[in-house]
């Protein structure tokens, strides 16, 4: 079994970006592997947590693919001092952070970034960890892809782990592949008990339910016994329950008896934040232009902020330089590309006027009233900013006489950026809701 079998094997389980961003850095280290502790390398910290906390199972699963034998993980960063096997057997016998748990314990309330787009969701989750049980049960935070809702669960998880409550956090894959191999082997009994005796029970994703009715069957009746002896639920999806296909009715009710929240987009300071919070986690020195241009320049998806922090740690490291601008931009270079394609003039013009509170008609008209000839100027400089078009282009959709206006408008924007600083962030505002004009 090689780096080389296991990765290829990965690599048919899970989503491309995931694999990209996390599991290729996996290095099989089969010298100190042993029969029963599968022991692998990464480069950083961060990795390593998040490998652990989401892919532990799939690993698990592949080698037992491979060699058909059930190991344990192990997974350690370059350079980090291996566990001694006293500070192993520590670990197995916490009670609190056992196999059921596979918490995160870098996944904290304190290390959440709190902004207007999560703070509903943020503070739910407070009240449930301060009250479970007692307030918004089941809790369902719901949201896209990499906004946090993994971060809160888990969070959540955590503080009834320091309290000495039984907590059980699985994906909702995970309880399907343990419901189905309790019936493989007719253990349903210990299953039942299992899922059903907790304190609290949180369920990453469950919008992977849909279709499989045998496992919402089970579900139903587990989450009844829970919710009647007062037992927690927390539950997150990439969407509301309403609008989760193949999910039976009764499921949908039970979930929305409770308190829905949604975690939106983050705005341009939240993500800001969230850089600066994750490059000191791992160790990473950027400074304020590198930070404001990175924030955008990528999309809303804390996991994509992550995935692009390695990146550029990653390569800073492989070529010996400095986190510097340059290096940013090159490294961005692709990733910037990819989203200009994506943008054109019509969302531009769109955004731009119900954001600014003009009619999308009059930025193209001639009208010179004040608030009318800010927002084309904008739109103007944004649609040469953020798209591949020319400013013939420009001009043409816009109904100007040429490109000369175009080029004004945006020597005047850039002068107002400059000298400024509420117009720049304003338009940085703006940017990032065109950008991010496809995520929901």
């Amino acid at each position: 079994m090689t780096t080389k079998d296991i990765l290829l094997k990965l690599e048919e389980k899970v989503l491309s970006n995931d694999f990209d961003r996390y599991l290729k850095h996996l290095n099989y280290k089969k010298t100190t592997s042993t029969n029963e502790v599968a022991i692998f390398t990464v480069p950083n910290k961060f990795i390593a947590n998040y490998i652990k906390t989401k892919f532990s199972s799939i690993i698990q699963e592949s080698l037992k693919d491979i060699s058909n034998t059930q190991y344990k993980i192990e997974i350690n960063v370059v350079g980090q001092k291996r566990k001694t096997k006293k500070e192993i057997e520590s670990e197995e016998n916490n009670k609190n952070y056992n196999d059921s748990t596979l918490l995160n314990q870098s996944f904290t309330f304190d290390s959440f970034v709190e902004g207007k787009s999560n703070q509903m969701a943020f503070a739910a989750s407070k009240a449930v960890a301060l009250k479970p049980g007692i307030q918004y049960n089941p809790l369902f935070i719901y949201g896209g892809t990499g906004l946090g809702k993994t971060h809160l669960l888990q969070a959540i998880g955590n503080d009834a782990v320091e309290k000495d409550k039984q907590v059980i956090y699985v994906t909702s894959e995970q309880f399907t592949n343990d419901f189905l191999f309790s019936l493989k082997t007719n253990n349903i009994e210990n299953f039942k008990a299992k899922y059903r005796e907790c304190d609290m029970l949180l369920i990453d994703d469950v919008q992977f339910f849909s279709g499989k009715e045998s496992t919402q069957e089970e579900f139903f009746h587990t989450f009844n016994e829970l919710k009647n002896a007062n037992k927690q639920i927390v539950l997150t999806s990439d969407k509301m329950p309403s609008q989760i296909g193949g999910l039976e009715e009764r499921l949908k009710s039970r979930f929305e008896h409770g308190l829905k929240t949604h975690i939106q987009l983050p705005e341009l300071e939240t993500k800001i934040t969230i850089i600066e919070k994750k490059s000191e986690l791992n160790g990473i020195y950027l400074q304020r232009n590198v930070i404001d241009y990175i924030a955008s320049n990528i999309g809303n998806s804390v996991r994509e902020i992550e995935g692009v922090l390695i990146q550029i740690n990653a390569n800073a490291n492989f070529t010996g330089g400095t986190i510097d601008i340059d290096l940013v931009k090159r490294v961005l270079k692709e990733h910037i590309k990819e989203r200009k394609e994506n943008i054109n003039l019509a969302d531009i013009i769109s955004i731009v006027a119900s954001e600014l509170n003009v009619k999308p008609s009059d930025l193209k008209s001639s009208k010179r009233t004040k608030n009318i000839v800010d927002a084309r100027r904008i739109a103007i400089y944004l649609s040469k900013d953020l798209t591949h078009n020319s400013m013939p282009a420009i001009a043409q959709f816009l109904g100007m006489k040429d490109h000369s206006s175009v080029s004004k408008n945006i020597s005047k924007t850039n002068e107002l950026i400059k000298n400024d600083e509420s117009f720049r962030l304003k338009i940085e505002n703006l940017k990032n809701k065109i950008k991010n004009k496809g995520y929901k």
